[in-house]
Order: structure tokens, then sequence, then C-alpha cells
């Protein structure tokens, strides 16, 4: 599908056939399949495996890979499309859908040899298996050279020790692309990128975490103990973990945009719906100045989110043809996307009163959910660092 479809289609981005039939196809499903479950996933904390798998089956769980691969071989957009779909049904399975398309599949894609995606890019893009992303620890989060957990150089293979936190789908990851110190005294030029395989000896998982939104999305510790990696996992060169980190989350900044435009779409739709039926002093209260200007503010960031969101995976789709970055337009699209997430959804229990604080409706549900999207894959203060640095040449 040509970039060319989208750009000079005018100011509205109107969608070729082929991407309403995709978002179509992800509405339904999402609808039907996911919403009627998630108030009660989100309360038990239970991954959603059932649905997850039969996402996998549809093609949405590696919708960028070419099909050679296992995947579903569409662009950035179609991707865009299905997550904001999926999202609105239920954020939670958004995060595992992001993850495994934008962390997982797309460090893969760009920096994999032709082995590591024939082993572990089909399984995961077709499915079969869920990968993860680790970089974050308990004392290293945005600054990555403070890096505690070591991969040690023996012969044909790596021994890695340590502990990280905060991975999303950690507890069920066949697989995951691990971040690990190589060389301390070169910071975060010291960082190097691994192919996990979960099941071997040496790892193991750790705390669950007991998250405020998006419970079911599986989120936790993992742990290793004398892991003995195969030199063959690394994925790049020995010190470039830290570009190829930078440079999937990029890809990642995308999906969040996309999940918080889906939550933010959803409260506000409950909203709306609300305004029109509940009454009060004899009319419905979407009549009243201080609903309706809520509304309005509402209806607007969300449709600036859009373009954003939508111009940032059009900058995808022309950097790989092109091989440029698209690093600006993905922290826009993040940052906008998900301050409007969190607006959307704090008017949203407000518009709805009392019942907006019920767990009865599911607006509480989209309180909670969009608040992660303004801390994960990069905070909004890491945006407006990233912005303006690059706004002033400071890369």
């Amino acid at each position: 599908m040509a970039v060319s479809d989208l750009t000079h289609a005018g100011p509205n981005l109107q969608l070729t056939p082929e991407h309403e039939m995709i978002r179509q196809a992800a509405r339904e499903f999402a609808q039907n399949e996911i919403a009627p479950i998630a108030a009660k996933h989100d309360e038990s904390g239970e991954f959603p495996a059932q649905t997850i798998h039969k996402m996998g089956e549809m093609g949405f769980m590696g919708i960028e890979v070419p099909e050679e691969y296992g995947g579903a071989g569409l662009d950035t957009l179609s991707y865009v499309l299905a997550l904001e779909e999926i999202c609105k049904a239920d954020a939670a399975h958004g995060t595992i859908m992001s993850v495994n398309n934008s962390l997982f599949c797309y460090a893969l894609l760009r920096f994999g040899s032709e082995a590591q995606k024939q082993k572990y890019l089909r399984p995961v893009a077709s499915g079969q298996a869920v990968g993860a992303y680790s970089l974050t620890e308990p004392m290293s989060g945005s600054d990555a050279g403070t890096m505690r957990s070591r991969a040690v150089r023996q012969g044909d293979e790596y021994v890695i020790n340590g502990r990280k936190s905060w991975v999303s789908s950690g507890p069920v990851a066949g697989y995951v692309l691990l971040f690990s110190m190589t060389d301390p005294e070169k910071l975060h030029r010291g960082v190097s990128a691994f192919l996990i395989e979960t099941g071997k000896p040496g790892f193991s998982v750790g705390k669950i975490e007991p998250k405020l939104g998006i419970r079911a999305s599986a989120t936790c510790e993992i742990l290793f103990e004398d892991y003995h990696c195969p030199a063959e996992n690394r994925l790049g060169e020995e010190g470039e973990g830290f570009k190829i980190a930078m440079t999937v989350l990029d890809a990642g900044r995308i999906g969040i945009a996309a999940q918080a435009l889906g939550i933010a779409e959803a409260a506000y739709e409950a909203s709306l719906q609300y305004a029109r039926q509940r009454e009060a002093f004899g009319k419905p209260i979407g009549e009243f100045q201080g609903i309706s200007f809520t509304l309005a503010d509402m209806k607007t960031r969300i449709e600036a989110s859009r373009l954003l969101t939508y111009q940032a995976a059009l900058a995808k789709t022309r950097a790989r043809e092109t091989g440029g970055r698209f690093t600006l337009e993905a922290s826009m699209a993040k940052l906008f996307a998900s301050e409007t997430a969190t607006f959307c959804a704090d008017a949203a229990v407000q518009i709805h009163g009392g019942m907006g604080y019920s767990k009865e409706l599911p607006v509480e549900r989209y309180y909670r959910d969009s608040k992660i999207t303004t801390i994960y894959e990069g905070t909004s203060e890491i945006q407006r660092l990233v912005i303006s640095r690059m706004e002033l040449g400071l890369r």
C-alpha cells in the first residue's frame, strides 16, 4: 500500500478502502469479542489468552510483519487503525498488541538477522507466542546508563545476571527482547540487546505488578541468574543496544498514541451518549454549557490527536522506504494523544457524576487506564525533552 494513497488525499486524510476494511474488522472483533469480557479481566487481572490467540489468527499481532515471516504484511496506518479500535474496547488488550507489534516484531524486522527472524519473528507475529520488551530496571528508567544487569561474554555465549522491572506481557512471554550492560564503563553506549527464550534455565518471573490500570496486560519483574544466552541471539553488535532501544521506542510511541486515542474516543462516546440521555432540571444535561463546552473540548483534542497519530504512522512508513527517522512525529503524537486520553477520561467521569465513579460503567476503567499512556515508553516530560531538543538542534 503506497504512502501516496494518503499523503495526497488532502487535510482530511481520507482512508483507502483497504484501511477501512481493516478498521471495520478490528472494530467488530473488539466490540463482539473483547468488550463483553473487559470488565471481568480488569477485575481479576487474568491475562486474556483466548482473545489474544484469536487476535493472532486475525493477523493483529504482527500487522506490519511481511507474510513470509508470519505477519499480515500491512502498513503502519493499518496497525494504528486496528489498535485504536482494540483499545476503545479494552486498553489492556491494546497494550499486549502494541508490545508485540511495536517493540518486539519491529525490533526484529529492523535489526534481526535472517536466522533470528525465521526462529523468533514468525511465532510471535503469527500469535503462536507472545513477545515482550525489557529495558527498565528498578533503579534504571529513562537513564539507561545506570543499568545494573550484566551480560558477560564467555566464549560463544553470554552469561546474564540481573533484575528487570515493568515488563509488559512478561509472565506469559515466550521470548523477550532484553537490554543488558556488556560494558559498564561506557554507560549507555555499553548496552547490548539479546533475544531471550524464557523457557531456559536461569530465567524466572518475579513480582507481578498490582497495577492501577491495564490490569489484564500482565506486568512483572523478570530475573536472570546465570542465564546462558548464545552469542547468535545478540541483536545487532555489542554496544548497539541503546540505539536499538531508542529506535524501537519511536515505533512504540506511535502504538501508545493509538492506544490513547482509542481510550479518549471511548470516554467521549460514553459521555456524549450520557449527555443526551441524562436529564436535570427538565432537559438533557448536554444542553447545559458546562457539559457542552467540555464535550467540544474533548472532540477537538481527539481529532487533533488523530491527525498527529496518523501523520506519525505515515512518517514511519516513509522512514521504512528512505531509511530515515520518525522520532519527532512519534513523540508529538504520543505526548498529545496521551494527555488527551487523561483529559477525556477525567472529563467523562465528571460528566457521569456518581455513575462515573461506579464500576457499573466502564468510564472509571477508562480513567484508570488512561494514566499509564503518559508514563510508559517515555513519560510526557521525556517527550517534551525529545521534541524541544530536536527543534533546538541539540540531538
